[in-house]
């Protein structure tokens, strides 16, 4: 059982993503069902975890029980897949989000469900009082309220809204901060900064005021680290609270990242949510009607549980007729309408390559780049990835992939999974990895290098073509340079054979798309191919790694020049 010790909202951080749980809880279930979550089988699942592909974490190797417990109690835990007493279990919402159809559909239920105060989450007796609240519903609602709602506000105020009899006051708040902001005469980051500060002295102000500022990841007590620390569990819970909403397929964020919004098309299942779901908490102080309440797999009752909307959103949204649609069930009605978002989204898509091919959105991309340098957009990473396959589809020709997810508005949702390539590119004759990262120094070789490596390899083997890679990064960290600089001379049976994996600056990167946006001819797969035959030419003749690697640097610049 967790105790409530905050004066603001909190978020499951672990996993980041909520569908990186289905794998880790089908490790659960599979190895310990009917054992005891306890010490010993916490430490063999770190373990487990550990040698499987999927999993990116870096856990705890000094207290591997504390790592397991903080992927499984957290999260799967809390939100009702799994049943940890007497013994470990799958639950029937664990069911239906790891085998069933739908995962985000069963998300969403959980999610809804989610409450503070519970049996899981107890307040302590100095914050008794704080918590009356299902923190994702009452987002949900802040959202539809406003329209929209930006990173920084959801992170400013409605981290604040730990009761939901506070919701006027907090939708007033960011009223008043967007008002604020029009009159304020400093720049956007200086009025956000005051702004902050203003808010971390009045939630706080008990504490600052009783000395009780010591946080556990320092023996600094000052005001100035004490505020840095909840600047930045603020800004962990907004992520984490972003991630799960958007999982569920109901908002969508905004095309350069600043803000998220209800999708168009699911406004009547979010009007449904908030006018049916109870906002009060419920079994707070019964452990056994709260778990029977959390872990059941159909409740609360969804928009698309009812035959007649789901009829009226197939018929709104495809060619299909009501005498094709009438005598079928709530599953068959869903397996149609799954259909037809999958085709909306795969017109999308088309939509966007169509444009991107014609340069038509040139300046967006570009422009999305800056933002991604100066750290300026929500989940950077995320938005690499999904910007890069924007620019390799418009630089030259290929079928170009990314690996990313994307949600039913053709927004990116959430990156690669950790088995396989940012974004692959199929040229004909040969193919192309491409991976991207926003991580520098010594962390980039050793949480990229070899991945990057193994994920080329793969893909030769099978496409059974001639394949290369590009690794951008906004920079290029120097045990990287010399780890693929090596693989490039050295002819590695696990790799299949030599491995060209070429390292460019994100800058360089931007300007070889500027070359052909300006660029007198469209360019071709053939000049991309140049650029690798140089690569691996150049480390045959090459001195050292950083000749090569400047060398590379030079020649992308020009990678339309014969």
């Amino acid at each position: 059982m967790a105790i409530l010790r905050s004066k603001t909202l909190f978020f499951t951080t672990s996993p980041r993503t909520p569908m990186k749980m289905i794998p880790e809880i089908k490790l659960l279930t599979e190895n310990f069902t009917g054992n005891k979550w306890n010490k010993e089988n916490q430490i063999h699942y770190t373990k487990l975890l550990s040698q499987n592909p999927y999993f990116k974490g870096q856990g705890s190797k000094k207290d591997m029980a504390f790592s397991a417990r903080d992927r499984i109690n957290r999260a799967p835990k809390a939100l009702g897949f799994v049943d940890l007493k007497p013994t470990i279990k799958l639950t029937k919402a664990g069911k239906a989000f790891i085998n069933g159809k739908r995962s985000e559909e069963a998300l969403l239920r959980q999610l809804l469900k989610f409450q503070l105060p519970s049996p899981y989450h107890k307040e302590a007796a100095s914050e008794h009082g704080v918590f009356w609240v299902r923190p994702y519903l009452e987002i949900l609602r802040l959202i539809y309220e406003l329209k929209e709602i930006t990173f920084d506000e959801l992170m400013l105020f409605g981290m604040q809204l730990t009761d939901y009899r506070k919701f006027d006051e907090i939708v007033n708040k960011i009223n008043d901060f967007r008002e604020g902001k029009k009159e304020y005469q400093g720049g956007y980051k200086q009025y956000f900064g005051v702004v902050l500060d203003s808010e971390l002295l009045k939630i706080f102000n008990e504490e600052i005021l009783n000395g009780k500022t010591s946080t556990r990841e320092s023996t600094d007590t000052s005001i100035v680290k004490f505020k840095k620390t909840k600047r930045s569990n603020l800004r962990d819970y907004t992520d984490a609270c972003f991630r799960y909403l958007r999982a569920t397929n109901l908002v969508s964020i905004s095309h350069r990242g600043h803000s998220i919004s209800i999708m168009s098309d699911k406004v009547n299942d979010v009007k449904f949510i908030l006018n049916t779901v109870k906002r009060e908490p419920v079994f707070v102080n019964d452990e056994i009607k709260y778990k029977d309440y959390l872990c059941n797999d159909d409740s609360p009752e969804l928009y698309t549980d009812n035959i007649d909307h789901l009829t009226e959103y197939i018929l709104k949204h495809s060619p299909k007729t009501y005498s094709q649609l009438v005598g079928k069930n709530v599953e068959e009605l869903k397996d149609i309408r799954d259909n037809v978002i999958d085709e909306n989204r795969k017109s999308i898509i088309s939509k966007q390559v169509k444009k991107l091919k014609s340069y038509s959105l040139y300046s967006e991309v570009i422009d999305t780049y800056n933002e991604i340098i100066s750290d300026q957009l929500y989940d950077v990473p995320l938005m690499l990835e999904w910007n890069t396959w924007r620019a390799m589809t418009m630089l030259d020709g290929g079928h170009i992939t990314g690996n990313f997810k994307i949600d039913d508005a053709g927004q990116p949702l959430s990156t690669a999974p950790g088995n396989m390539p940012d974004i692959v590119c199929d040229y004909g004759n040969f193919g192309l990895t491409v991976e991207v990262t926003m991580q520098r120094g010594q962390r980039q070789y050793e949480s990229e290098g070899e991945p990057v490596a193994r994920h080329l390899a793969k893909f030769k083997k099978e496409t059974n073509k001639e394949a290369f890679c590009l690794f951008i990064a906004p920079q290029i960290n120097n045990a990287s340079i010399a780890f693929f600089y090596t693989l490039s001379k050295t002819n590695i049976y696990f790799y299949g054979g030599t491995s060209i994996i070429v390292p460019l600056e994100l800058e360089i990167f931007m300007k070889m798309v500027e070359n052909s946006y300006t660029a007198s001819f469209i360019p071709t797969p053939s000049h991309i191919r140049q650029l690798f035959d140089f690569a691996k030419a150049y480390a045959t003749n090459s001195e050292n790694e950083m000749q090569w690697y400047l060398a590379i640097q030079e020649k992308a610049e020009q990678w339309l020049i014969a």
